[in-house]
């Protein structure tokens, strides 16, 4: 435990597995007081567990975060709860959409929903009260997809999600520098390829290929869920009060 965090009001989005737990976790084990959203209120409850097994603060909220509505529920609720929001952390994010040539325009879109309108709708609310207090730590979830994956492009393409992290990258410049003289930093991390409990079963079917994600990193092995949770934690705290508008790649060198 420490307090990197210590006092915070955090809220990471996408939290009921993988990335956006392991970064609620962290951020909870360096004395933040956590709200945890997502879809899937059973893994969400799961989070919760966990946090609570450690002793720490914790508020879980099912919700849907690519509607405006349910966004602004969610934040009155912080709101009613904390009074404040210093740290969100916009993980929602995912989808598939095959080679380009057999792509669904339904995919396309669901894809660019998920991963962008909800950090749109995220960033906007708390943004209006980040502003307003001059302080503020937003930290987006890109990915380094965001300039092609050549596995995911060779074996199975994802051109809408390439897309749509590419546009987290863009979106994130544009709000920090919206935002800097409001004293609010905004900054993106970029996972590499990252094993969770997700993601495993295809990583092992892809390392032998020639173009598979081992092969394809220089450091010659795939991430684990801590290492971008320790990036997000840095970012979010006042050691990065001199960083915003930017993309931190946790790729392994990719």
């Amino acid at each position: 435990m420490g307090d990197r965090v210590a006092d915070k009001i955090a809220l990471v989005t996408g939290a009921a597995a993988g990335l956006g737990r392991a970064i609620a976790l962290r951020l909870s084990e360096e004395g933040a007081s956590l709200v945890v959203a997502d879809l899937d209120a059973a893994g969400l409850a799961e989070t919760e567990r966990q946090i609570k097994a450690k002793g720490r603060p914790v508020m879980a909220i099912a919700v849907d975060v690519t509607e405006e509505a349910p966004v602004k529920a969610l934040f009155a609720a912080i709101f009613k709860a904390h009074g404040r929001l210093d740290i969100l952390v916009n993980d929602v994010g995912g989808g598939t959409s095959g080679h380009i040539w057999e792509a669904k325009v339904e995919d396309w879109d669901f894809i660019l929903r998920l991963n962008l309108r909800s950090a749109f709708l995220c960033t906007r609310e708390a943004a209006a009260h980040m502003r307003e207090r001059r302080y503020g730590r937003i930290i987006n979830l890109s990915s380094g997809a965001r300039e092609g994956t050549p596995w995911t492009a060779y074996y199975v393409g994802n051109s809408a999600y390439s897309a749509a992290k590419a546009g987290i990258h863009g979106f994130t410049r544009g709000v920090a520098l919206e935002l800097a003289e409001y004293g609010v930093t905004v900054n993106a991390v970029a996972p590499g390829p990252i094993e969770t409990e997700k993601t495993a079963p295809s990583f092992r079917k892809l390392e032998p290929l020639e173009y598979g994600p081992v092969r394809a990193t220089p450091l010659r092995r795939i991430g684990v869920p801590a290492d971008i949770a320790n990036a997000v934690l840095y970012l979010a705290s006042d050691e990065a009060n001199y960083i915003t508008g930017t993309t931190l790649a946790v790729a392994g060198g990719r």
